[in-house]
């Protein structure tokens, strides 16, 4: 990738260019490769970036599962819903199922994991959605929601496998540092699964929601 300053002024001048909508346009990252035959499996990109600053995506939709009253009555209002213990057994397939794609994460209180497993598994588990388990400390669940919220999958598994991704990096609200730190983390993510590293490369390029593509060095 170009240098720091180079990607700042990119990301100042797409934000900048073009018309301004009435709405937050999201900050996108292109990566397009070469050299890579992406029907082999081994060579698909399928990883996770944790990224310094949270996107501000507006998903982010959180379920636990609890136990403890105490903990349940602290928890009201900071996540999206909470399912006691005691209702799992009663969750059919169907609703399992619509639970797991409408909810991004999914949290248990540490004891309720295995009741998740038992009656939910055959259901969340291929889909990915099992569980993470969480003490009853409200301030170390906040934490980590956080952190969950920060993380994003990057792929080219779904349809064709193009030689391409495209990954949302946060939004025009959003310091051009921040930014710029969270492009780095997605790149250096994206090119640590890469056969040839940076040499798989074409091009780079970032642009908002609306606006026109730009690829990384052209100020240079």
């Amino acid at each position: 990738m170009a240098d720091k300053k180079a990607l700042l002024d990119a990301i100042g001048k797409i934000k900048t260019d073009g018309k301004q909508r009435k709405f937050t346009e999201s900050i996108e990252l292109i990566l397009n490769f070469k050299g890579v035959n992406f029907k082999k499996q081994e060579n698909q990109i399928d990883v996770k970036v944790n990224f310094p600053h949270a996107t501000g995506k507006a998903s982010g939709k959180v379920l636990l599962f609890a136990k403890d009253k105490e903990f349940i009555s602290n928890m009201q209002g900071k996540v999206s819903k909470i399912i006691p213990e005691q209702e799992i057994q009663a969750i059919d397939k169907k609703t399992a199922s619509l639970l797991a794609n409408e909810y991004d994460i999914l949290l248990a209180e540490g004891p309720v994991v295995l009741t998740v497993g038992k009656f939910l598994g055959q259901i969340l588990a291929p889909k990915g959605k099992m569980p993470r388990p969480v003490q009853t400390n409200v301030a170390s669940v906040e934490a980590m929601i956080a952190s969950m919220k920060a993380s994003t999958r990057i792929t080219n598994k779904k349809g064709k496998f193009m030689p391409v991704v495209q990954v949302r990096v946060g939004n025009e609200k959003m310091q051009n540092e921040q930014l710029a730190e969270n492009i780095q983390a997605a790149y250096d993510a994206v090119i640590n699964v890469l056969p040839g590293k940076k040499y798989n490369l074409k091009s780079v390029l970032i642009k908002k929601t609306m606006g026109k593509p730009m690829k990384i060095g052209e100020l240079l």
